[in-house]
């Protein structure tokens, strides 16, 4: 099993080159889940999962991982907007932790602060409806929270 990363050059360090990764967005009822190439230029939202018990998220996670054969996780840490942990961030981590039992791949803990107000402000600006926005914003924010991580990607130096 390998421990959740919280240093991004660690986390590139600990992956094989031009492998996709998946970007999660966790929260108490759904999961959403953007996509990145496997140059880590863009990330694409895929989907939302509907939360229900840890062993079912998993599964449906294990599908997605399977289906477009990533090789990492970014998981967003909602961490509070003075940097401190609160019971959100508590849940996040223990997910990390369970779901490395079933799957050894790496996961990085990113920063999540504000994604889903920026998720909401570019779907407000693209005049999304109110309907339609409740059905995409989880995995528009984790495309924004994959999206921060591949930029910070940029500026690490790889040894391929």
């Amino acid at each position: 099993m390998t421990p959740p990363f919280e240093n991004a050059a660690d986390f590139v360090a600990a992956l094989p080159a031009h492998v996709p990764l998946l970007g999660l967005d966790f929260g108490d009822k759904t999961i959403g889940v953007a996509l990145c190439d496997a140059h880590w230029t863009i990330a694409t939202p895929r989907e939302t999962i509907k939360r229900n018990k840890f062993s079912v998220d998993a599964t449906a996670l294990e599908v997605i991982i399977d289906e477009t054969r990533a090789k990492g996780l970014i998981l967003g840490l909602p961490r509070n907007m003075n940097g401190t942990e609160g019971p959100r961030c508590q849940k996040t981590r223990a997910f990390a932790r369970n779901f490395a039992l079933r799957r050894d791949l790496p996961v990085l803990l990113w920063d999540e602060r504000l994604s889903t107000v920026a998720a909401e402000r570019a779907l407000l600006e693209a005049d999304t409806s109110r309907e339609k926005r409740a059905k995409v914003i989880d995995h528009v924010a984790a495309g924004y929270i994959l999206q921060g991580a591949l930029d910070r990607f940029t500026h690490i130096k790889r040894k391929y």
